[in-house]
């Protein structure tokens, strides 16, 4: 079962933008992402919990069974490449990963057919994090 996710009514203009501009809109990869923000609770930016991860957000995370740790900060696609701290929205994990609160988990299928069980430990949200890395 999938855990309940929480995100900002401004992350989630900007991410059905994103999936509705033509070179998004017929890429099936994304409907992990879709079904996220179809089953989210969508509230104001102000509102938003501190511990849930959001755009450019940064979460220390626990990947199982092999109970590595990594920091990750969730970014817009394009903005990842070359960097592996970072992680793409358009990601399978990064899409798990929106709307997720500390002390959170849930199971992922990956694109290579594997499940991964991700566990959110902690959640750094800049100030401005919500909108374009602040700016």
């Amino acid at each position: 079962m999938k855990p309940e996710i929480i995100i900002s009514s401004s992350d989630l203009e900007r991410l059905e933008g994103l999936l509705h501009a033509p070179n998004a809109r017929n890429r099936t990869d994304l409907d992990g992402l879709r079904a996220e923000l179809d089953r989210a609770d969508v509230r104001e930016t102000e509102d938003m919990p501190d511990n849930v991860i959001r755009m450019n957000s940064r979460a220390r995370i626990r990947e199982m069974p092999n109970g590595k740790e990594r920091e990750l900060t969730l970014v817009y696609p394009g903005n990842a490449v070359g960097d592996s701290s970072k992680i793409s929205i358009f990601s399978p994990a990064g899409s798990a990963l929106l709307g997720m609160a500390t002390g959170q988990s849930i199971d992922w299928p990956t694109v290579e057919g594997h499940v991964v069980h991700l566990e959110v430990l902690d959640v750094d949200n800049p100030v401005g994090s919500t909108e374009d890395g602040g700016r």
